[in-house]
């Protein structure tokens, strides 16, 4: 709390403390974007190039700041920082973006331009010297302008053809980090589930018994996929990305699929709870069809076909054994 209370209003800067910030801000700016090309340039050279070219603007506003400082106040430069200045906006930690997708780069980046743009014309409307007050509301006219910029160095660096197979990439790595484990996990505990859950339910006709082996069952069963998946791979030769991502994508969606039956069992009537139930269960058949149809090109009614039999097999097999 003592921290928060040190840091200056952005209204109770000098225009030196301004110009040291605009500085400060500039040399944190480009080195994002040199973070964000570096971190892209394997997968998606094109717009590595277009982001290298964005940090490229950001070193040239620096130098025509530290030139009007040193025309104006000399060659030191005060210290201050983003984070010395309450309300001032304040960037994401690298570890937060690193692993962001390449829209989300994209958006990101557009953020940053916009909070630019607003420090500028507020520190253009401080400053009364007339030589800083135009290189300030200029550099809000440039961060402005730089969607334009980020589309010209787009078209030079991203022709159609760069676009698409960038897209592609990108389109993979979510299938491959996200759908595919997600996917395998929604199958294994919306099937996997069904026979102990409805074993226990015809063999208890007890509500709450069957509830908490469906928790069980549930759990488990997204904790062992979820380790499975993350230890199976690590992604350095497959290219499936983060063992973490893809461990919790397993995990949950396991955990999800054999709670969405388990649930209803909270109801106390045993017959209307399980008729609630195989419906849920029918649903999750038919929902994991559709994402295989969507996102895995799978013809919708070999899917609907291979997931719902089997899932029906799986359930007649656990209602038989606890009928038994």
């Amino acid at each position: 709390m003592f921290y928060f209370t040190q840091r200056r209003r952005f209204n109770e800067l000098s225009e030196q403390e301004i110009l040291a910030l605009a500085i400060s801000s500039e040399e944190d700016d480009a080195r994002i974007y040199r973070g964000y090309a570096e971190r892209l340039r394997e997968d998606y050279p094109a717009t590595a190039a277009v982001f290298d070219g964005m940090a490229a603007e950001e070193d040239t506003h620096r130098a025509a700041l530290i030139d009007l400082h040193e025309a104006r106040f000399g060659p030191t430069i005060p210290l201050i920082r983003r984070e010395h200045v309450a309300g001032f906006y304040a960037r994401r930690p690298i570890w937060l973006v690193e692993n962001l997708g390449l829209d989300r780069i994209r958006e990101e980046a557009a953020v940053m331009e916009r909070d630019a743009e607003r420090f500028y014309t507020a520190a253009a409307a401080r400053t009364s010297d007339a030589a800083t007050r135009k290189l300030l509301g200029d550099l809000a006219a440039a961060e402005a302008g730089h969607q334009v910029t980020a589309t010209e160095l787009g078209e030079r660096h991203l022709g159609a053809e760069e676009a698409d197979a960038e897209d592609a990439t990108a389109h993979r790595q979510f299938l491959l980090t996200w759908v595919q484990p997600g996917l395998a996990g929604l199958m294994d505990g919306s099937v996997s589930t069904l026979a102990p859950i409805f074993a226990t339910a015809f063999a208890t006709q007890d509500t709450w018994t069957t509830f908490l082996v469906g928790v069980a069952a549930s759990v488990g069963a997204g904790i062992s996929m979820g380790f499975t998946e993350a230890a199976s791979d690590d992604g350095a030769l497959s290219g499936r990305g983060s063992p973490l991502k893809r461990g919790f994508a397993s995990g949950i969606m396991t955990t999800v699929g054999g709670l969405g039956h388990a649930l209803p069992y909270l109801i106390p009537d045993f017959w209307t709870a399980t008729i609630i139930a195989v419906l849920i269960v029918f649903i999750e058949l038919w929902a994991i069809a559709w994402i295989q149809n969507r996102f895995m090109e799978t013809p919708f009614w070999r899917a609907a076909l291979q997931v719902v039999v089997g899932g029906a097999l799986v359930l007649a097999a656990g209602v038989l054994i606890g009928s038994g």
